[in-house]
């Protein structure tokens, strides 16, 4: 399962740098898409922000294993705000599909590496 993990990680990490990245840079797309979606751009930094750091969180966890866990139940989470706001919007499949891959991918890395977390730094 260790290559199974390494590789959704990287999908992980590769998607919600680029995400993140583009929520905290303000991108047109991004910006416009938190106005659509009645949400603060506030929000959408602080977003970007969470995406950045679970991404580097999961960096680490191709070290120490349990990281990868911290890292893929936070990216989980913030998976499912996001696809409760494109239900809310009434956003199409096709708009609400990415972020659905994304947490499966994430909860599919969470349980991998379950076993893990409970050596995660402040557990023991």
């Amino acid at each position: 399962m260790n290559i199974v993990s390494i590789v959704l990680q990287s999908l992980l990490i590769l998607a919600f740098v680029m995400a993140g990245s583009g929520k905290v840079a303000g991108s047109k797309m991004h910006v416009d898409n938190f106005k659509k979606w009645r949400l603060p751009q506030w929000f959408r930094v602080v977003t970007g922000l969470v995406e950045i750091v679970a991404a580097a969180v999961l960096v680490v966890g191709y070290w120490e294993p349990s990281w990868a866990a911290a890292g893929a139940l936070i990216l989980g989470v913030t998976a499912i705000g996001g696809i409760l706001v494109h239900i809310r919007e009434k956003d199409s499949f096709k708009e609400t599909f990415p972020i659905i891959l994304l947490g499966v991918l994430a909860i599919i890395v969470f349980f991998i590496r379950l076993s893990d977390l409970a050596d995660f730094p402040g557990f023991k």
